[in-house]
């Protein structure tokens, strides 16, 4: 991509312990625990492919990286400022060379992606922590970008759910953070796309309902569903919990 000029106010920060360092804007969506969750929970392998839609500013993408040693990262981000910030942010990483950032919206339709240079059936891996409050359920933040980043129309995840399996090679993987008290509808995106998905609830602390679940589906298995034991955060003083801290601070994988 060409670089876009970056007029925003920015910070400079770290995830993983300081493995990752992030230039990210100083107001609006800001790097936090589900893209790094998220990174954690992506079954990828060295040199495989992988595709990051709805990246912001590659926190998500280069925390697996700094995990797993990819052959090729795709970033996928409809915001040119935000997209600017994960190409600098990817050569910050040592990633540039292996790191190509694509603007357009995820939930394009097909012709529109492949103009923008994605490909179909090319990708071993597909990530994504797409926008899930409901724009009717839920007041909008006055920060443009932060509301573009959180609020979803009623078939974005649909939407985000295609352009995955499009971009995939059959037996790859599409991993997802969203929201836990909407399983239904996350499941309904994925039926009859993927199969084989597994369900990890994250809970906020013990005897807490989960927040957020992690869902991954094989492209084209007919395998059924696995609910898989969930993610404490933290205890119940708030202390984060040692399986917490291995991944949000040390860079461990989650259930990989």
């Amino acid at each position: 991509m060409q670089d876009a000029a970056v007029d925003i106010a920015v910070t400079t920060d770290s995830v993983l312990g300081g493995r990752v360092k992030l230039t990210q804007p100083r107001r609006g969506h800001r790097a936090g625990h589900d893209a790094v969750l998220l990174a954690a929970a992506v079954p990828a392998l060295p040199g495989e492919s992988v595709l990051d839609l709805g990246a912001g500013v590659g926190t998500a993408g280069l925390c697996l990286a700094a995990r797993v040693a990819v052959g090729a990262l795709t970033l996928v981000e409809v915001d040119p400022l935000l997209a600017s910030l994960a190409a600098g942010n990817a050569v910050a990483n040592g990633l540039g060379e292996r790191t190509k950032v694509i603007v357009v919206d995820a939930a394009a339709r097909g012709a529109v992606r492949e103009k923008a240079g994605l490909a179909r059936g090319n990708i071993d891996r597909v990530m994504s922590n797409p926008p899930f409050h409901d724009a009717a359920r839920h007041r909008g933040s006055p920060d443009e970008a932060r509301r573009r980043a959180h609020q979803a129309d009623d078939d974005l995840l649909g939407a985000f759910v295609r352009a995955a399996v499009a971009v995939l090679r059959p037996g790859g993987t599409l991993t997802m953070i969203h929201r836990a008290d909407q399983p239904a509808a996350l499941l309904a995106a994925l039926a009859g796309r993927f199969g084989g998905i597994s369900v990890r609830p994250v809970h906020p602390r013990p005897g807490a309902a989960a927040n957020r679940l992690i869902v991954t589906g094989v492209k084209g298995s007919r395998a059924p569903v696995a609910i898989l034991p969930g993610l404490v955060l933290a205890d119940a003083d708030g202390r984060s919990s040692s399986e917490a801290d291995a991944i949000l601070r040390d860079g461990a994988g989650l259930g990989v």
